[in-house]
């Protein structure tokens, strides 16, 4: 949209001062320049339009969050098809009771990086998973088959060379992600 400021006032309303006649001369140039900023408008709707087009795209797509992602975003994995290098979610059905003897069931979700995967599809197969919680480096392991684990997630995938990195537990090696 093009807007045209124009001075309202003459030269010799400025050096004289306001009058009667002078008034009815400014309203008039006053219509005339609503008129003049009307025209641009109507000459230029087609391309305000696509340019409003363009600009609501582009801030519809700066609302959007890059990098994080929400619960619906992770793909989800069978047990069989976890490697290590890759972090993922591991979701547990815990089963807490409270003074009064009720049970309550919810789920806790670990996250960390896949370390190992032992005993390939046998009954007793376990992952190794670590995360570093409040500067404290922390390791489950979880066996596949155990009833209560319910999902497992996957969030990123690295490049790791070897069967086992466990020298991720020492090393502040940075990997490189896996694009998919």
């Amino acid at each position: 949209m093009v807007t045209y400021y124009i001075n309202t006032m003459s030269d010799d309303q400025k050096t004289t001062g306001d009058s009667a006649d002078s008034t009815d001369s400014a309203e008039k140039k006053e219509e005339s320049q609503e008129e003049k900023q009307l025209q641009p408008e109507k000459e230029d709707s087609a391309s305000s339009t696509d340019e409003k087009t363009a600009l609501d795209e582009v801030i519809k797509e700066a609302d959007k969050p890059k990098s994080k992602k929400g619960k619906s975003d992770y793909t989800e994995l069978k047990p069989e098809e976890i490697k290590p290098g890759m972090l993922i979610r591991v979701h547990q059905k815990i089963v807490d009771t409270n003074p009064k003897g009720e049970e309550k069931e919810r789920t806790q979700i670990f996250q960390g990086m896949v370390l190992a995967h032992k005993h390939g599809a046998e009954s007793g197969s376990t992952i190794t998973v670590r995360k570093v919680s409040e500067g404290i480096g922390v390791e489950k392991i979880f066996p596949l088959n155990m009833p209560s684990l319910t999902k497992f997630e996957l969030v990123r995938k690295y490049s790791v060379r070897q069967a086992r990195p466990y020298f991720l537990r020492t090393h502040k090696k940075r990997l490189r992600e896996v694009k998919e």
